[in-house]
């Protein structure tokens, strides 16, 4: 399994950007997607996550009603909208798929639910 992000950059505080992920290879099961993001000297922390069954956003209380996954219609694809950027944003943003069903609530918020990782983008924001 693939994950190949894309769409991270500069971008002022205030701005928006727009970050993809798409995944590809052999067939998997595919329980939920997510973004994580980790900034320098600090620990991988869970962004958003859209699990399949019942389609369930899920999203850190730092970026809920700023930020906004979504998917296609294959639930291969995730992308996430970030408005009203702050300089706390700044980041590595992972994607990931989880191919584990949900043990319970907030299942999707931990990062070892998902076994499958993507490379990363870099979103900086300017104060």
């Amino acid at each position: 399994v693939q994950l190949q992000a894309s769409g991270g950059g500069l971008v002022q505080a205030g701005g928006s950007l727009r970050l993809s992920c798409a995944a590809s290879g052999r067939t998997f099961s595919n329980y939920a997607m997510g973004w994580f993001r980790q900034a320098p000297g600090k620990e991988r922390e869970f962004v958003a996550a859209i699990e399949w069954n019942g389609m369930t956003r899920i999203y850190a209380n730092s970026v809920k009603d700023r930020f906004t996954i979504s998917s296609d219609d294959a639930r291969n694809r995730i992308d996430l909208q970030m408005n009203s950027l702050k300089p706390d944003d700044t980041a590595v943003y992972y994607c990931a798929v989880s191919a584990r069903g949900s043990t319970g609530t907030g299942y999707y918020r931990i990062r070892s639910a998902y076994g499958y990782w993507g490379q990363g983008t870099l979103v900086t924001v300017s104060s």
